[in-house]
């Protein structure tokens, strides 16, 4: 006998192969499995850092800041994390030729790490693979910062101008890049199909995304293990993990898609 996630990924891999546009919306949840924490649940990267410390315009102008900020992304994010079986999930989608892009709140490179043309990757919040200074607009890969890091600098400056350094990420009272967003948007509204994996969808204006699919009527799915405001309006809503449930749907997207 079939368990419930079994009826249910089967029924994500018929949508899935009767779609002609998919775009899959992603958010922390995705990558909690590659052993990067998510900020709001219990554990999270708030119990242990005050958000309210996080803005651009504290960033910018208290040192102290700026530590905590380069050790927060240091800890949690800017790691060798690997990609997990939901990234690799979704790469199958791209070389299975049913993936239009993917839009992710995420700022670890672990899609395109996974698989996925980093053309077809839409970061709404940044990346942390560089960082970028504020003076002179000078930017430089990630992994020579951490090089500086590691060897005991805290707030690493510009070796050009020696201004602010800033990880090329979106911090509080920042605006998500435009033309991102409008892209992102633009691929909901023409997509046929859009899955959400691993986000509550509640931080805004990234949550609009999904909803300008479904008010294009697109079909959409949640995979998520807590509840989502947009719950009721799913064609099939998954509380399961995001790697176990990506790769039963992509067996069976394997299984049952036509072969030519």
């Amino acid at each position: 006998m079939l368990d419930n996630l079994d009826v249910l990924a089967g029924k994500v891999a018929d949508l899935i192969i009767s779609a002609q546009k998919v775009v899959v919306f992603t958010g922390a949840g995705i990558s909690t499995e590659s052993g990067i924490p998510d900020f709001r649940s219990p554990g999270g990267i708030w119990e242990r850092f005050n958000p309210d410390d996080f803005t651009y315009a504290k960033f910018i102008d208290d040192p102290e800041v700026r530590r905590k900020h380069w050790q927060m992304l240091m800890d949690g994010i800017a790691r060798e994390a690997k990609p997990n079986a939901a990234h690799y999930a979704v790469g199958e989608l791209h070389k299975l030729g049913k993936l239009d892009c993917v839009v992710t709140q995420n700022v670890d490179n672990l899609h395109q790490k996974g698989g996925v043309p980093d053309s077809k990757v839409f970061e709404l919040h940044g990346s942390m693979r560089w960082a970028v200074c504020l003076r002179c607009g000078e930017r430089y890969p990630m992994e020579q910062v951490r090089i500086r890091l590691d060897a005991g600098e805290q707030t690493p400056d510009c070796t050009a101008c020696h201004g602010v350094l800033k990880p090329d990420v979106i911090m509080f009272g920042e605006p998500l890049p435009e033309l991102v967003l409008e892209e992102a948007s633009y691929r909901a509204t023409a997509c046929d199909l859009l899955i959400v994996v691993g986000s509550s969808l509640v931080v805004y204006p990234a949550a609009s995304v999904p909803a300008r699919a479904v008010r294009a009527r697109a079909r959409l799915v949640i995979i998520n293990l807590s509840p989502t405001p947009m719950d009721g309006q799913a064609s099939v809503l998954i509380r399961a993990k995001a790697g176990e449930t990506m790769s039963k749907v992509i067996q069976l997207v394997r299984q049952k898609i036509p072969r030519g």
